[in-house]
Parts: structure tokens; sequence; C-alpha cells
């Protein structure tokens, strides 16, 4: 079996090159809203595509790659290649090992990547990207499964595969009908389709999600409270029935501008700020006991809690600080500093 390009590409003389000609005032806009307009009808006819052959073949797609013992390897060249090496990466950051294999490297080594345990998803919207050959005959070969994504169910990659994800026509939004525009979009969103699929199938959390984007924005956001807290032994704290003098000197060595209040199985009931003390400044404040000054049923958050939501509660309260409980007993403390610090929003 040989894969090959149904129309050799050809060089145009220099002398002879097309030159651009300046657009006409309003035609930029028109050409924007035209290609949106294009792309858009591709991802109709995609959908509409999966009220016929499409969808059981992406069932079946879904059944391979959940079922794979190994890796899923995307594969495909120019700018097929470029959609396949996003959706090896969506697929590996949502819980489903993936790798991108250059297809024109792959007879020059890289084949030794694919074992009998992958699954392949080869991508070419004409079906006959010569630099595919090798690796189907490879997956032929060694009985690997292969899923093609093509145009073309007729082409020699589409006869080849063992579940034919066939696209839909459409038209490209290049006006000469050459650049790939609507057809790579089409690829892409029919790859995000099958990885967020897999992804519900596999139960895959935003817990889950950080493990794999520990970085970033994103990384900061899937944070825990008990990733930025402050453990107890940091947390100002005290019983009920302590005098306020008391009370004042852990607020100041602790330096949160607060203290929290415990009743005798160490539940946290009520709260001492600088807003408490200001409320109730007279002559006797230091000899009274705290319960007299606190404010009852003070805020708190879990420690397996997303830190951005302490942020949301902190925003939302205009507060700067949150007790971390368990059971409503003190394991810490989370300033708004320390989310900000950590880049969470």
């Amino acid at each position: 079996m040989a894969l090959h390009i149904s129309e050799p590409n050809s060089r145009v003389p220099a002398d002879s090159a097309p030159t651009s000609r300046p657009a006409e005032p309003g035609s930029s806009l028109a050409a924007i809203r035209r290609t949106l307009d294009i792309e858009a009808d591709g991802i109709k006819a995609l959908h509409a595509a999966l009220d016929g052959p499409l969808g059981p073949a992406m069932e079946a797609a879904l059944d391979a790659l959940f079922g794979a013992r190994g890796r899923v390897i995307v594969t495909g060249m120019g700018k097929s290649g470029h959609i396949g090496r996003k959706l090896a990466a969506t697929f590996a950051s949502t819980g489903t090992p993936a790798l991108f294999l250059h297809a024109a490297e792959a007879a020059h080594g890289d084949l030794g990547m694919v074992t009998a345990d992958d699954v392949l998803v080869a991508l070419s919207w004409s079906g006959e990207t010569a630099e595919l050959g090798e690796i189907v005959r490879y997956a032929r070969r060694f009985s690997v499964p292969l899923i093609a994504v093509t145009s073309r169910p007729e082409s020699t990659l589409g006869k080849a595969a063992d579940i034919l994800l066939a696209l839909p026509k459409v038209t490209e939004a290049c006006p000469n009908g050459l650049a790939p525009t609507t057809s790579t979009l089409v690829q892409l969103a029919l790859g995000d389709a099958l990885a967020v699929a897999l992804l519900e199938r596999r139960g895959f959390s935003a817990s889950d999600f950080h493990v794999f984007h520990p970085g970033g924005k994103l990384g900061a956001r899937l944070l825990k409270v008990r990733d930025l807290m402050h453990e107890r032994e940091m947390t100002p704290l005290t019983q009920l029935g302590t005098p306020m003098a008391d009370v004042l000197i852990e607020i100041t060595s602790k330096r949160f501008g607060c203290c929290g209040v415990l009743d005798g199985s160490g539940r946290l009931v009520g709260i001492v700020t600088d807003g408490d003390l200001r409320r109730h400044m007279s002559g006797d404040l230091l000899a009274r006991p705290v319960e007299t000054i606190m404010t009852s049923s003070p805020l708190a958050i879990a420690p397996g809690e997303f830190a951005s939501s302490a942020l949301r509660i902190l925003n939302r309260r205009q507060v700067t600080v949150l007790f971390v409980v368990e059971d409503n007993v003190p394991v810490g403390i989370v300033h708004v500093h320390d989310l900000l610090g950590a880049g969470v929003a």
C-alpha cells in the first residue's frame, strides 16, 4: 500500500508571482466577517455529520481511545500536523496519555515510540499524505488500531483505517480555496470533542486537572486552601473566658490582625478583629472576657476547597483572612495576600 500526493506542489517563478493590491476601504472587515461566517458553517456541517456515519464512528473511536492499554499516538503533516500536536497535548492534559509523532521522522527511527498497546490517530484532510505511508504500514503490520481523520473516505488512509472519522466537505475561508482554514478548524473541533468526551468518560475532575497543570495562571486557580494556608501553630487563637489583655497579646504576636475564639471542645465560635476593638473601646476593655467583644460565627473554609473559592469569599465579604477548619476545628488561617501572591484570581 502506498500513499501518494494527489497533486504535486509547483513553484511559481519569482518574476511571475502575483503582487498584492491594497484593500479597498472597508473590505478588510468584510473579509473578516466572511471568514468567520464560512468557518462557522464548517462547524455546523461537522455537527450535522454526527447524525450520519460520523456519529457511530465517534463512539467507536472513543471506545478505542478509552480502552487503550498504552498511549494515544497522534500524527499528521503540515497544518494537520499542527492540529495533531494540539490534540495530543489536550489528550495528555486531560487524563489520556498521548504524544505527537512527526510523520516524516517516523520512518527514521521514531516508529519505535509506537507499541501494540497504543492507538494511532492519523490526520490528513486529503487522506493521501505521502509521509503517512510508513506509519500506516507499521500500524497494519503490528496490529496497532488506526483511527483516520480525513475528508475522503475513499482515500488510501481512509481505506486503511480500523475506524474512519469522515469529515464533511467544507469551503476554505481562503478566497483562493488553498490555505487550510475551515478544514483545520473542523479538525481542531473534532479533536476537542473527542478529548472532552474522554474527559467526561474518565470522570476527570478539576483536582485531577491540577496534577497536570501545576504552573501558570491555571495552576494557581487550581490550588487548594491547604496549599497556601498558615498552619495551626501560626494561627491566632484563644479560649472563651480569656481576658482581652491576653487576646491583644495573641493578636499582636501572630500578626493577622484578628484572633479566633474556641469553646471548650476546641471549636471555632467567634473572632475578634480591629473593628470589634473599636466598637467596644472603653476603660475596662482589657479586663473584659473575650466573648463580650467577639463576633460570633466567623467566616471559615475547609482546607480542601479551592483557593479561588477563598478569594471569592474574602472579596464578597470585604475581609482579609479566613480561618481554615475541619469539623469547625481550626487547622490554619489564610490571608488574602497569600492568595494574591500565589497568583490566585
